[in-house]
């Protein structure tokens, strides 16, 4: 009795044990290899993670590119097959990450402080050799210390002393006279895309460029020299559409046109007609024009001449 009850308490603790799941183990290997890749992905100024909704002509205009720049330094066959969260280099290849967008100048090196006698004329520093073989010694004054500046020499010969230069202001179009074109600080002369009359203005809320009224067919024209870099109605909200680049800050953009009369890599001159407004994905006919400086929407009235 006693050797039939060892059996079946056996026979039931072996049941159990190959009832329970096996624990579940962590591929550790694949977690490795994931955070690795992650880690790979390039980041921070100069890329870009494509986010829901994305197109790749609307990720080139917020960042100021050519959409077939962004394309081939990405090494992208198609426009169309970016993924969200594929990360897009939106820089040159060859600029450095923390360098993306930014220009540098040259660091001048300025020469020593030149004292001298405030009655002496102001002449330019001789390079010299000083009594222990140094070049470009200072000399003192032997009377009074004073540093030397033109405001001091004139002080003391009774001159007046000369103005600072002042820079130049951007000119807003309200001081321009009227058909006479401001000039952007970049050396781009706008005009007047359209005749008709403003129907809707800039607001950095709302709308991001001005919306000119007018009837089906009237002419578009190009604001400014540039080259087209886009054309087509791949841009959900804005209907047939083109793009103008005119320098390397400056883009331009046509929208809700009802025919375009241009082709990508045209080179189109300023007053050329570029499209026929239209109602393209608008509950209205009207062009919406917008200026982009370095890829964002600014408001285009201090650019375009007075009416």
């Amino acid at each position: 009795m006693t050797r039939l009850l060892l059996t079946v308490t056996s026979t039931l603790l072996l049941a159990a044990c190959m009832s329970q799941p096996p624990v579940p183990t962590e591929d550790r290997a694949s977690l490795s290899a994931s955070a690795a890749a992650a880690q790979s992905q390039p980041s921070g100024p100069g890329y870009y993670t494509v986010k829901r909704g994305d197109s790749l002509y609307r990720i080139a205009i917020a960042n100021g590119r050519d959409p077939k720049d962004i394309a081939a330094w990405n090494n992208l066959s198609d426009a169309n097959a970016i993924k969200e969260g594929q990360v897009l280099r939106v820089a040159p290849p060859g600029v450095p990450e923390q360098n993306a967008g930014v220009v540098t100048n040259p660091v001048i090196e300025k020469p020593l402080v030149e004292s001298r006698p405030l009655d002496a004329a102001p002449q330019a520093m001789v390079a010299g050799v000083g009594e222990h073989g140094s070049t470009n010694a200072v000399r003192e004054p032997r009377g009074g210390k004073e540093p030397y500046s033109d405001e001091a020499y004139a002080r003391l010969n009774k001159l007046d002393a000369p103005k600072p230069v002042e820079p130049i202001p951007d000119v807003p179009a309200a001081a321009v006279a009227p058909g006479v074109a401001p000039v952007s600080p970049d050396g781009v002369v706008w005009a007047w895309p359209s005749s008709g009359k403003v129907a809707g203005t800039y607001s950095e809320a709302g709308n991001k460029g001005l919306d000119i009224a007018g009837k089906l067919g009237d002419p578009v024209l190009a604001a400014a020299d540039g080259k087209v870099v886009y054309a087509g109605a791949g841009l959900r909200g804005y209907g047939e559409l083109v793009i103008v680049k005119h320098n390397a800050t400056y883009l331009s953009a046509y929208a809700h046109n009802r025919k375009i009369l241009v082709k990508e890599k045209d080179m189109v001159t300023k007053g050329q007609k570029i499209a026929e407004m239209g109602n393209s994905d608008s509950d209205s006919v009207k062009l919406h024009f917008e200026i982009r400086k370095q890829g964002k929407p600014i408001d285009p009235m201090p650019y375009l001449p007075k009416r």
